[in-house]
């Protein structure tokens, strides 16, 4: 199946979690999509699990085929297994681009690596899975330097997650680390996504 492309908002709610990570999603309405806005039936374990792989692959704007393939990488990594997968979704460079604050939103990000504005380590990079890795510098190219888009998104964004950083006078990121377990979404349980993948 391909990535989905309709309203975030009703995704969201679906899944009774914040896929854009700011809550918006649920300040007009915070029930179920559908004409009675009906609450989350019960869920039998399966369908427990199942919820939890759909918010993490909503999340990061994967399709399943990427998010699988991505699962079976982080299990061949020394570590935890689910704690490997989302540290592997949390280093691409789609999301290293929104964590830095040059798109207000992942899919925005993921386009703008798309359309070939960013550059890792001086050399251009348009591909949103890449996997970046700790001290890799990502910069813009000089025609987007001026993109009054993303220097707005700039110009607004005051709180960066730790392991990343941006110098405004250079207009350079620089992924530090890899980040910890407890700087990740707090609601996301990984190991309920491992159960569903070894079912």
């Amino acid at each position: 199946m391909s990535r989905y492309t309709g309203p975030v908002f009703k995704k969201s709610r679906r899944l009774g979690f914040s896929i854009l990570e700011s809550g918006k999603e649920f300040r007009k309405r915070t029930t179920a999509p559908g004409q009675h806005g009906t609450g989350v039936k019960k869920l039998s374990e399966y369908g427990i699990q199942l919820q939890e792989k759909q918010k993490v692959k909503n999340l990061y704007g994967l399709s399943e085929k990427q998010f699988r393939k991505t699962y079976e990488t982080a299990g061949k990594k020394k570590g935890v297994h689910g704690t490997n997968l989302l540290i592997m979704l949390e280093s691409r460079l789609d999301n290293i681009v929104y964590r830095l604050g040059l798109a207000k939103t992942r899919k925005a990000a993921r386009q703008i690596v798309s359309h070939g504005h960013i550059l890792v380590n001086d050399k251009k990079v348009n591909i949103p899975s890449y996997q970046v890795k700790p001290g890799d510098v990502i910069t813009l190219n000089e025609k987007s330097l001026n993109n009054l888009v993303i220097q707005e998104c700039l110009a607004n964004t005051t709180n960066r997650v730790q392991y990343v950083t941006w110098d405004s006078k250079k207009n350079e990121g620089t992924y530090i680390r890899y980040p910890e377990r407890e700087e990740l979404n707090a609601e996301i349980n990984e190991s309920l996504i491992v159960e569903f993948y070894n079912r």
